[in-house]
């Protein structure tokens, strides 16, 4: 009788949890190919329990269904083959159907077994001699999808292509757990003397599997573990006391019993669920100590982007699962939605930072609480990392504007004492020959044009503003500038609010320096958002060397023969004033891009 529960059990269990993986098949891999491995394990225990249900008419039915047992494996195979994203060709996978569909298509006409009685077990399956062929493939397929899990378990690191080591190892361990259930048919077969126990543990067989997968990749398949669990057990504790109640009472009462039985659950609810909280969410108190190791972790971030990384892993291994953390943010494809991996986001709002919760809904109270400790000590890093920030922009914004007015005085005292010499060198070869003067002039006028750009790169200005049409600004450079040409990516109207003239400036000093890099010619392209306008100056020139892409947008420095230095730090400081940016890019087939990023 107990073992008919326990296989009767096992098959709804089986049933249920194959509909659950359907249900979150996209959240898992192999999602679907698991639900069906369950579906055809589902079959096989009828095919084992049919004669115990219904007697020896239904025998033949019986070994019709036992004989898919070939094709359940392959659905194992293919299932670990996929989870594990092993390094294999389809053909192993064709190759596995095929064995097990010829097998089972041998096995559906031979029929090789009849069913015995057992006087535990009952009516079961006998093997006869031409089931070899069943028996073998099975073995062969089974064997083969646990390899493929072992060997995936040995080389899986974290954040590689495999899934995560302890998921790996969790399954691992439910489908060795399966084989030993499995030997409680082999001890009622070989006729042992004992009872075949083994078979007992069967029903925990599909909820490891299940919730091994599961248990990392979806996390209200948490919560409904804990409130199985926790049914289980107090269960559990209600049968026991209905058994001791005939060995503590002198007579037998039924009110007395359910009255028992209700105080007991009642007592016991409480610390059945923090046991099964701890169990299911190791490390649910936190600490002093925790906090304070959480403040170190986090106070040694810089940056937000590593804030978040570090905050991510810490949650993370508190919780014993995935979760993730953001700072503004998360990523627009962030799974965020169902149940799936949990998000801790940190919002910029007018009283500070401040955390929120995304997919936490079935989150017990116990991890819940660490996660919301967890935000508070994350909102108080997150103002420091700010803070730290906004200092050291302060700080570079001040040295700046040191350099610059240092710059601007230089620049002012060079044009005012140069302007004299050079208007003497001038007329001193204004009875020279034509070359000597065409040369003179040309170098007098260098050096004047390297004055202008010292004064304007080091004067403050401010910007004005005003609603134009970029693209007659275009038209109006490609007209004045030869060689350039606009892409077909321009519309017919661009309407923006820009300092005209600046705007004008640093597409001159872009065009200008892909001129003197690409004499052949340039494009200007461009990229619109809803935000953001990037505008392309492109060449086929020789490229940037190495040793100066780093420092491109730096004063003085120069790709081109004869160059000042000074045009592209004018763009650079251009962009930065609009809120924007000055960018070397990669578009191909051009050699050389250089992109204004500016704010729409």
């Amino acid at each position: 009788m107990l073992l008919r529960v326990a296989l009767g059990l096992s098959l709804l269990e089986t049933l249920l949890l194959a509909g659950v993986l359907l249900a979150w098949a996209d959240r898992v891999a192999g999602g679907r190919l698991l639900a069906a491995f369950l579906a055809a394990f589902a079959v096989w225990i009828v095919g084992n329990e049919l004669p115990n249900w219904f007697g020896p008419g239904v025998e033949t039915l019986a070994l019709h269904l036992l004989a898919t047992a070939p094709l359940t494996s392959a659905l194992f195979f293919h299932f670990c083959v996929v989870f594990c994203r092993a390094p294999l060709s389809t053909a192993w996978v064709r190759a596995a159907y095929v064995l097990g569909g010829c097998a089972v298509l041998v096995s559906q006409v031979l029929l090789p077994a009849h069913f015995v009685d057992h006087p535990v077990v009952g009516r079961i399956a006998w093997a006869e001699t031409a089931a070899w062929i069943t028996s073998t493939s099975w073995m062969v397929l089974g064997l083969a999808g646990v390899t493929v899990l072992l060997r995936a378990l040995m080389r899986a690191q974290a954040g590689g292509s495999t899934p995560a080591r302890a998921q790996l190892a969790a399954v691992t361990a439910s489908c060795l757990w399966g084989v030993g259930c499995l030997l409680g048919y082999g001890i009622a077969l070989l006729g042992w003397p004992i009872y075949p126990f083994p078979l007992l543990a069967l029903p925990l067989y599909p909820l490891m599997l299940v919730y091994g997968i599961l248990r990392y990749g979806v996390f209200v398949a948490n919560a409904w573990a804990g409130r199985a669990l926790v049914w289980t057990l107090l269960l559990a504790a209600g049968a026991a006391i209905v058994a001791l109640m005939p060995l503590l009472l002198p007579f037998e009462s039924r009110w007395l019993s359910g009255l028992a039985v209700a105080a007991g659950c009642l007592a016991l609810n409480g610390p059945v669920r923090r046991f099964v909280q701890r169990l299911i969410y190791p490390g649910g108190a936190v600490s002093a100590q925790d906090l304070g190791a959480w403040r170190q972790a986090l106070g040694e971030a810089d940056s937000f982007d590593a804030l978040a990384a570090r905050a991510g892993a810490l949650l993370s291994q508190r919780l014993g699962m995935p979760a993730r953390v953001a700072i503004g943010e998360p990523p627009a494809d962030a799974d965020t939605q169902g149940g799936r991996v949990p998000w801790l986001v940190m919002r910029r709002e007018d009283q500070g930072w401040a955390p929120s919760w995304q997919g936490w809904d079935a989150a017990p109270p116990g991890p819940r609480h660490v996660a919301e400790l967890f935000g508070t000590v994350l909102a108080d890093a997150t103002v420091r990392v700010e803070q730290a920030q906004q200092v050291a922009a302060r700080e570079r914004e001040r040295q700046l504007q040191a350099r610059l007015a240092e710059l601007g005085a230089l620049a002012a005292t060079v044009a005012h004492d140069i302007r004299n010499p050079l208007n003497i060198i001038g007329m001193a070869v204004a009875m020279a020959p034509p070359e000597t003067r065409s040369e003179v002039s040309a170098q007098v006028a260098r050096i004047s044009h390297l004055t202008k750009d010292l004064l304007d790169y080091a004067k403050p200005w401010k910007l004005q503003r005003e609603r134009f049409d970029l693209r007659t600004l275009a038209d109006r450079l490609a007209a004045r500038e030869p060689g350039l040409q606009l892409s077909p990516a321009w519309p017919d109207a661009l309407w923006v609010e820009l300092d005209p003239h600046r705007t004008e400036q640093a597409l001159v000093n872009l065009v200008e320096n892909a001129r003197g890099a690409a004499p052949d010619g340039c494009v200007l392209d461009l990229d619109i958002t809803d935000t953001t306008l990037r505008l392309h100056v492109c060449d086929n020139g020789a490229g940037v060397p190495d040793d100066l892409r780093d420092r491109l947008f730096e004063p003085f420095a120069s790709r081109s023969l004869g160059g000042t230095g000074l045009g592209l730090a004018i763009v650079a400081r251009i962009a930065s004033a609009h809120g924007g940016r000055a960018l070397l890019t990669d578009r191909a087939p051009w050699r050389t891009c250089f992109t204004l990023e500016l704010p729409r």
